[in-house]
């Protein structure tokens, strides 16, 4: 298959930030997880952009956790919303890496981290 014939999908990720001067998070935070919708040719370029946007807007990403495209998350039971599908589309028709969801941490209480 020729490279141009590939399709463009739009990953779920969940990012999880550290501390870093200028990032913009909340005083007291000890990082937050950025719930992220980014388009790529596959989940490895979707992360690698995400990564590479994250830490161009002054934020210290530390891991990235995949949730598939919106088709394999619908097989795996998830409810997706409809913000969330129009946000989905945004991003693929923009090629673009949207942050939909920033929660930070507080505290070694937050263990827990967000999840979808």
């Amino acid at each position: 298959m020729a490279k141009s014939d590939r399709k463009q999908h739009v990953y779920t990720l969940l990012v999880q930030v550290g501390r870093k001067a200028g990032d913009g998070l909340p005083d007291g935070s000890t990082g937050a997880a950025l719930m992220v919708f980014a388009s790529g040719m596959d989940e490895a370029e979707a992360v690698r952009e995400t990564v590479a946007i994250l830490k161009q807007a002054d934020t210290a990403p530390l891991d990235v956790t995949g949730y598939g495209t919106l088709d394999e998350r619908i097989a795996q039971g998830h409810d997706i919303s409809d913000e969330e599908r129009t946000l989905m589309a945004r991003a693929l028709d923009e090629n673009a890496v949207i942050v939909a969801q920033m929660t930070p941490y507080f505290g070694e209480d937050d263990t827990d981290h967000a999840a979808l």
